[in-house]
């Protein structure tokens, strides 16, 4: 999951840093075992920086480069739409109405209302409205705390706690009142992020897309958020590694099989940082405003939607292992691998380990 959005101009700088890294990741966690697979077709692939995050999209059954770049132009699209940080998107545009309506797009007023479904089914234990207390902490410096070489004081990198009792006032998903394509975010200092469910979203419109163009064998690669279109293109499943938590290798701690599947995973090793031996992570509990504190580090979900992925690897995340395997439980067509502090794996029943 990732909880804000950032522009690509702050982290464009990072892209040539991060690329080979991530791209060699990526290619152990969502194409391994692609060897021997029969095809005429050479692959074609593209990298790029979206949504604080390298995304990587490859085709297999095509060679057309239009299928790839009109995909990165649905990126470019959504972000322009989504991101919470790029002035005059539709959520920028929200977070600064100073309580005033504000008209938005047929898709983003369908997001929101996807979001709000998730806000209510966890009676606000996911909120969109985090993103105030969200602003507060900062997950991406290298070094936990560090010090003023003029007076050798330790500069904490935890906010302070009166300012996140201030941000957590505000944190309210009731505050977001839909009607129509007419959005009212009715407590002006609140602020919205639709980071936990957006690149599911822009997944399964990629997946659509491609799915026009007549391509039947396809990975899209957001970060954490990996869909398959069809199969190899041997017919065989695709295998996806999920990933160790803390590993910085990627090593995978277990794989799983899949075609025309949704595999999203969100986990507190995605941002984080140590102070004092505590772990602090990116995945804030509302109410608190302080990271989630339960047994769980990560959770992956399979599913036919990316969008339903999306908020549920989330969702699960937060409620916890008991409570998460439940509500997965009790949907069709939705398994789930949790792994827990011990790192011991646990399946839904419709998976096999």
């Amino acid at each position: 999951m990732n909880n804000i959005f950032y522009s690509k101009n702050s982290m464009r700088h990072l892209l040539s840093l991060l690329c080979p890294i991530l791209f060699l990741t990526s290619t152990l966690l969502a194409s391994l075992l692609l060897t021997g697979c029969a095809s005429t077709t050479t692959p074609i692939s593209k990298t790029g920086l979206y949504f604080d995050t390298v995304i990587t999209i490859t085709i297999y059954d095509t060679e057309k480069e239009s299928c790839l770049d009109e995909c990165f132009a649905l990126a470019e699209k959504y972000e322009n739409l989504f991101s919470p940080t790029i002035e005059g998107s539709d959520v920028w545009n929200i977070n600064h109405s100073n309580g005033q309506s504000v008209e938005v797009s047929d898709e983003t007023t369908y997001l929101l209302e996807t979001a709000l479904s998730y806000c209510e089914l966890t009676n606000g234990q996911i909120d969109l409205t985090v993103n105030t207390v969200s602003e507060l902490w900062d997950f991406h410096a290298a070094e936990a705390a560090s010090v003023d070489n003029t007076s050798q004081t330790v500069i904490s990198r935890i906010p302070d706690s009166e300012a996140i009792t201030k941000a957590v006032s505000h944190v309210d998903y009731h505050n977001l009142i839909i009607e129509g394509n007419t959005v009212t975010l009715t407590e002006p200092e609140a602020s919205i992020s639709l980071g936990f469910i957006a690149k599911g979203y822009i997944a399964d419109q990629m997946k659509e897309y491609l799915i026009s163009q007549n391509v039947k064998s396809a990975i899209i690669n957001l970060g954490g958020n990996l869909l398959a279109v069809g199969s190899k293109p041997d017919a065989t499943p695709f295998q996806f590694g999920i990933q160790k938590p803390f590993d910085e290798q990627g090593t995978p701690i277990t794989t799983v099989y899949v075609s025309d599947k949704s595999v999203v995973s969100s986990g507190v090793y995605e941002r984080y940082f140590y102070e004092d031996d505590i772990l602090y992570h990116h995945i804030l509990d509302p109410k608190t405003g302080y990271p989630v504190q339960n047994e769980l580090l990560g959770v992956t979900i399979l599913s036919d939607s990316s969008t339903m992925g999306d908020a549920l690897s989330t969702t699960c995340l937060v409620l916890g292992l008991e409570n998460g395997m439940k509500l997965i439980e009790s949907l069709d067509g939705v398994e789930a691998i949790f792994i827990t502090d011990d790192y011991s794996l646990h399946y839904t029943t419709g998976i096999e380990p």
